[in-house]
């Protein structure tokens, strides 16, 4: 069975920096598209940042040059580098990764882990 789990979250002050990475795990046959959405209290979750598999990536307006996604794929890792943090960025971070497994060889049925909090205060 494919596991996503997510690891790097914690408090920062602002301005701080914070690096998240997802590592898949399982009989992993592919992954294709990696990303990162995040959700904060009474909001509703949005996407921060994606990676294809061939290392394309796209970011939600409000990263404004602040983040980096990347992918090892030989980890089956995917990460998000994120500088110049503020308050608005508190929310909890989600991993999600269309994967290929034993499971579901023909297909990539999408996967999320179950998330790690970033929260930024002073």
């Amino acid at each position: 069975q494919v596991q996503l789990v997510e690891s790097g979250g914690g408090l920062v002050q602002p301005g701080g920096s914070l690096r998240l990475s997802c590592a898949a795990s399982g009989n992993i046959f592919g992954i294709n598209d990696m990303g990162w959405y995040r959700q904060a209290p009474g909001k509703q979750r949005e996407l921060v940042a994606t990676i294809t598999s061939g290392g394309s990536t796209n970011y939600a307006d409000f990263v404004e040059g602040r983040f980096t996604i990347s992918r090892d794929n030989a980890k089956n890792t995917v990460y998000l580098q994120m500088n110049n943090l503020g308050p608005e960025d508190t929310a909890v971070y989600y991993c999600n990764a269309a994967v290929r497994s034993n499971l579901f060889p023909s297909v990539y049925p999408r996967y999320w882990g179950q998330g790690t909090q970033v929260t930024v205060s002073s």
